[in-house]
């Protein structure tokens, strides 16, 4: 199974974390997308073509980049350009900017807010030809963008129907977060029956957890439940899909999505001794 980690999403020496995670022999960085979010994080795309020209080896996701709020044109010729800068890194998430984060980055677009999955689903549809430099009809008029770039893997986040639907049609991966073993194991057979409709093989699933090894104090913990409570979680799956305890604990919770069927893990630290925390991660990964 292969192993990332998120990085800090403002206000932290990104070009040290990123060094370090490489380091650490982990598989890929991850930073979040949305214009206005509700926990304040830098551009993705900016974030990602700094540690592009401080790495060499380690790919680069987006958990996940909103394709609607750029349009596609946008969103591919910065998808292209990291290709370009990273030599072929980019993990490509992407999602259509979920209800929790409301509806002021779509106002300040002007993009509909109810128009946002349709939007999604459209942009996927021209996205690979786009990022590949093929021509696209836009709007009426056709368009070619220059240089092309090889089209990264797409992930497509969400727990929901909607968005297994979306893996299905488009993805090359399943990207849930904050998700029980129970509900990826389902998911993936789900996932399975729907790619066979529209002829394609079963995606692979990626699955992003939050993880605090080590001794932290409950407080901690309980803060972060209610952080993920703002997502719309409820309190009890949050508590059980947050992964906290020793590193062979840790190694056990992995290894059991795993079984389920993930293919990938995004590891989210969420207390203040991230380096510490990306070491157990990496620590924890060894011993599965």
């Amino acid at each position: 199974m292969d192993v990332g980690v998120t990085l800090p999403g403002h206000g932290a020496d990104l070009v040290a974390h990123a060094q370090h995670a490489e380091g650490l022999g982990l598989e890929s960085l991850w930073h979040g997308d949305h214009l206005i979010p509700v926990n304040p994080f830098l551009d993705a795309t900016l974030v990602h073509a700094t540690v592009a020209a401080v790495t060499t080896r380690i790919k680069l996701g987006f958990g996940v980049l909103v394709p609607a709020l750029r349009g596609p044109a946008w969103a591919a010729k910065q998808i292209a350009t990291l290709q370009h800068l990273s030599g072929d890194r980019v993990l490509l998430g992407v999602g259509s900017g979920g209800e929790a984060h409301g509806e002021a980055a779509w106002h300040a677009v002007g993009v509909p807010f109810a128009e946002r999955g349709a939007r999604t689903d459209a942009a996927l549809e021209v996205l690979p030809r786009l990022v590949r430099g093929e021509p696209v009809e836009l709007h009426g008029e056709p368009v070619a963008l220059r240089p092309g770039a090889t089209m990264p893997p797409v992930l497509v986040g969400g727990g929901t129907a909607a968005a297994l639907r979306r893996a299905a049609r488009f993805g090359d991966h399943w990207y849930p977060a904050f998700v029980p073993r129970r509900s990826v194991a389902s998911g993936v057979r789900r996932l399975a029956e729907l790619a066979a409709a529209h002829g394609r093989p079963a995606p692979g699933v990626t699955v992003g957890v939050s993880v605090a090894l080590g001794d932290v104090p409950a407080s901690v913990v309980d803060g972060r439940v209610r952080g993920m409570t703002d997502y719309g979680l409820p309190e009890d799956v949050a508590r059980e899909v947050v992964v906290t305890g020793s590193v062979a604990q840790a190694a056990e919770r992995f290894a059991a999505l795993a079984d389920a069927g993930a293919d990938r893990i995004v590891a989210m630290p969420f207390t203040e001794d991230r380096f510490r925390q990306v070491e157990l991660v990496a620590e924890a990964t060894v011993a599965m």
